[in-house]
């Protein structure tokens, strides 16, 4: 790989940002592609799945066999609400390969004990957040304390880093409250019509760790299916 390509890889990779080398398997020609370029790549269709699936791979192109090396960040879950259903939330969303954190202010809820080996911050999201890497792309945050106070700047916060997944827990009459709020904070309706609310697949989940279930099974579904946004 010539050092150029080298370097605009590492800055995308530090940037969290995704791009794809593609190399011709006859001759070893290569480009570099950025996530935010890809749509109008000749090779556009299989770079877009590519992204969504973070897998490289061999691809039969006019031009000949050419092979795609997918740089993709890591996808990270932040739950806001040290509850049960983050209890059961965690460790599943740990298990498919998401990188997990918790934020909760409230002390007796956010405790070691409820959450062994998840990363477990004890603060209001405003101050979590600003602690953490930023927010992207790549990001999806779930708001599950039912509590305004806790789960608004998180999600404003989310909606405006476009992260790929935003949800939150209530119901109808609770989100319809929750947009009010939203707009009179000064988010489009656009971007308040990207929350995910009620939170989760309609499977008929009751107990916690079946709307868990339902809200890890959005959440990949967001991740692997969703289109990509070209970054603002």
């Amino acid at each position: 790989m010539k050092l150029d390509l080298l370097r605009r890889l590492n800055l995308e990779r530090a940037a969290r940002r995704a791009a794809i080398l593609v190399t011709a398997v006859e001759g070893g020609e290569q480009r570099l592609v950025r996530e935010d370029e890809a749509a109008g790549d000749p090779l556009s269709d299989e770079l877009l799945a590519r992204l969504r699936s973070g897998r490289s791979g061999l691809v039969e192109t006019e031009a000949g066999a050419q092979f795609l090396t997918v740089q993709v960040p890591p996808p990270r879950l932040i739950l806001i609400g040290a509850v049960h259903i983050s209890q059961g939330l965690a460790p599943m969303a740990a298990a498919v390969g998401l990188d997990v954190t918790v934020i909760d202010p409230r002390t007796a809820f956010a405790t070691p004990e409820r959450f062994p080996d998840v990363p477990l911050i004890a603060l209001w999201p405003d101050e979590a957040l600003a602690g953490l890497p930023p927010l992207d792309r790549y990001t999806a945050v779930a708001a599950l304390t039912h509590d305004p106070k806790i789960d608004d700047p998180a999600l404003v916060a989310a909606l405006r880093a476009e992260c790929f997944y935003v949800g939150a827990l209530g119901s109808r009459k609770t989100h319809a409250r929750r947009v009010e709020r939203l707009t009179a904070a000064g988010l489009s309706p656009e971007a308040i019509g990207r929350i995910r609310a009620p939170i989760g697949l309609d499977i008929g989940a009751v107990s916690p760790p079946e709307i868990a279930v339902s809200v890890l099974a959005e959440v990949v579904a967001a991740l692997r299916q969703g289109p990509r946004r070209a970054p603002a």
